[in-house]
């Protein structure tokens, strides 16, 4: 890496030389990266579900809204990796959809166990939240992705517009 720094100084005398070789760089990662790697954004080990027919079968699943199937495959695949805060987050919103809603807090406290900072995860269970009439939860949940998405990532708006939708079913107070 060092070597890569320095050589990279060396060109900055030169700004289109250097232009040149930041762009190189950057397209060098890209192409280099792993296809995994340009799974759902909200994964955190995208590999996983190239690597277990559980997983893959129950994302596909997902795709559809099949719940029963999706709750099971992701079960079966959990039972091999029950750290995987991704199937976690999955098993949290099969159960949601189910209206499991207990067993869905459950898989969603599990996966931001796993990590805390798991934009689908804090998602998903702001909008159970809602479900069970939690505003003050669904906006903590908020309040994490805020913190969470630095860059601009869609699950604080999926959520926004979701409490909004609350707030305007419900006549709950304005938002904080």
């Amino acid at each position: 890496m060092n070597r890569v720094l320095r050589r990279g100084a060396a060109h900055a005398r030169d700004r289109s030389s250097f232009r040149r070789w930041v762009i190189g760089l950057a397209l060098a990662a890209v192409v280099g990266a792993p296809l995994a790697s340009f799974a759902e954004p909200t994964e955190t080990k995208p590999e996983a579900a190239a690597s277990d027919p559980d997983y893959a079968a129950g994302k596909q699943a997902l795709d559809r809204k099949d719940w029963n199937e999706a709750a099971r495959r992701f079960k079966q695949a959990a039972l091999r990796d029950p750290e995987n805060a991704d199937l976690q987050n999955y098993l949290g919103y099969s159960s949601r959809r189910l209206g499991q809603l207990d067993v869905a807090f459950a898989y969603y406290r599990r996966a931001l166990e796993l990590n805390p900072r798991h934009r689908g995860a804090h998602e998903y269970a702001g909008e159970a939240c809602l479900m069970v009439g939690d505003l003050a939860r669904a906006e903590e949940h908020l309040a994490a992705l805020r913190s969470i998405c630095l860059i601009p990532c869609e699950e604080p708006g999926d959520l926004e517009r979701e409490i909004a939708a609350y707030r305007k079913r419900t006549g709950a107070g304005a938002a904080r």
